[in-house]
């Protein structure tokens, strides 16, 4: 049986040894490659792969992070196989969980392990998801040092500035463009959806109160009551701009503000 592969590592070398090395298993059918933690959630969504290799140490959105994105919006799980270079806790979660692992440098007998133990998996029709739910669970009730800040490149004018996420105030697309604001400039984003934005950040700080916006809600300033029993959120950006709450998220704003 072909098992569909995605390999996801924020360095280009290690992406091309592993794919290298997977091409001496006829079995293996890489289907796609991914830099970075967003890339990977896409990926995983839109091909729903048997198998992916995923490295764990990823600026932005690392590894655990894209199997929390998973978990979270109940997407079905492929069979996880983490590259990993030192992470010695990361390895005893895994360990733990039985969520199989191999380290960098990568060692084409450990790779013929990894896939041999997936097989077998995906054949017995054995589901990962409860597996991975806990790894989720265990990583994010340890005490490991918090992560570097996500940083946002926000073009404006002839300048490219770089935000910390966590200062990004509201994000709102129109005509297919992405502009984002912090609390001391405004300008456009590279990003190309507002959905490839929000897996790039904090799930617990940025929320989409509707379709066209994604705020943080640590830097809504007052919530306005509007007509009909809707609402408007002003932001603490230098325009205190007004965003709607469309009446599909009606109900998250009063469990966020207990309204």
């Amino acid at each position: 049986m072909a098992i569909n592969t995605i390999i996801v590592d924020d360095e280009k070398p290690a992406r091309d040894e592993l794919a290298f090395l997977l091409k001496a298993f006829p079995e293996v059918n890489v289907i796609g490659l991914g830099k970075n933690g967003v890339e990977a959630v896409s990926l995983i969504k839109e091909h729903s792969p048997d198998l992916v290799f995923l490295d764990v140490q990823m600026p932005g959105l690392d590894g655990f992070g894209v199997l929390k994105k998973l978990v979270e919006r109940k997407m079905k799980m492929p069979h996880v196989v983490f590259a990993t270079a030192f992470d010695q806790y990361a390895v005893q979660a895994f360990d733990v969980n039985a969520v199989d692992y191999v380290l960098k440098p990568f060692d084409k007998s450990r790779i013929a392990k990894a896939i041999q133990r997936a097989r077998r998996e995906i054949e017995a029709e054995t589901s990962p998801t409860e597996r991975l739910e806990q790894l989720v669970s265990q990583l994010g009730a340890s005490k490991q040092p918090s992560p570097q800040p996500i940083k946002l490149l926000l073009k404006a004018q002839q300048r490219l500035l770089l935000i910390d996420g966590e200062d990004l105030v509201f994000a709102s697309i129109a005509d297919g463009a992405i502009s984002v604001s912090s609390r001391e400039a405004e300008g456009s984003s590279n990003y190309r959806t507002l959905e490839e934005l929000t897996d790039a950040l904090d799930s617990e700080s940025f929320w989409r109160p509707h379709r066209s916006y994604l705020v943080n809600i640590h830097h809504i300033k007052e919530v306005v009551p509007w007509f009909k029993s809707s609402y408007l959120l002003k932001m603490n950006d230098k325009k205190q701009t007004q965003i709607p709450v469309s009446r599909a998220q009606t109900k998250r704003l009063r469990e966020l503000f207990k309204l």
